[in-house]
């Protein structure tokens, strides 16, 4: 069974860093989920997708990753570049775009 390591990214919901700062091991599925006919319901036996172990740095986790023998793929992050905004920039006469109001 593989795992993935990987840095999880921002949520949508959030303007802040929190959460996104620790490496997680998730094991990939070894099964598809099945869905159930009476009910609808969609589940599994492999219970080894609802374990999700967070380390604080990437060669920890591949430290355990290699400790017990599980095969892994890292995925490393793509860099975030940061514009700087300022909201008096909006009332520039020399502005490049056009004034929409």
């Amino acid at each position: 069974m593989r795992a993935r390591i990987y840095l999880p990214p921002k949520s949508a919901m959030q303007s802040g860093l929190a959460r996104t700062q620790r490496w997680v091991l998730e094991y990939e599925p070894a099964r598809q989920k099945t869905r159930d006919p009476v009910m609808g319901w969609t589940g599994g036996d492999d219970t080894r997708q609802q374990l999700r172990l967070t380390f604080e740095t990437r060669e920890a986790a591949i430290a355990y990753a290699e400790a017990e023998g599980i095969a892994f793929d890292v995925e490393i992050p793509v860099e975030r570049v940061r514009k700087p905004k300022i909201y008096a920039d909006n009332f520039r006469f020399d502005r490049k775009e056009n004034w929409t109001h």
